[in-house]
């Protein structure tokens, strides 16, 4: 009998992908909110905002401050990713 794909198998799969591609993995209970590493103010935050920032400064060294806050508040607030569909 074949074994069934569980959501842990696609999660650790994915993980193991992300890390052989360099990026770091964090265990998410250490950045939950309330922790002192947290990095969220509560779990309806489903977006890391501050990673999404840096990574967007990262990609685009050139744009300026202003226009990486505007693209980060575009992809973040619901109404304006509503208004594309």
């Amino acid at each position: 009998m074949p074994k069934s794909v569980t959501e842990s198998t696609v999660e650790d799969a994915a993980l193991h992908w992300f890390e052989g591609m360099g990026y770091s993995i964090l265990h998410g209970p250490d950045i939950a909110p309330g922790e002192p590493s947290a990095e969220r103010a509560d779990f309806s935050e489903v977006v890391l905002a501050n990673r999404l920032r840096s990574a967007f400064s990262l990609l685009n060294p050139n744009v300026p401050e202003s226009a990486l806050d505007e693209a980060l508040r575009k992809v973040t607030r619901t109404e304006i990713c509503l208004s594309v569909l």
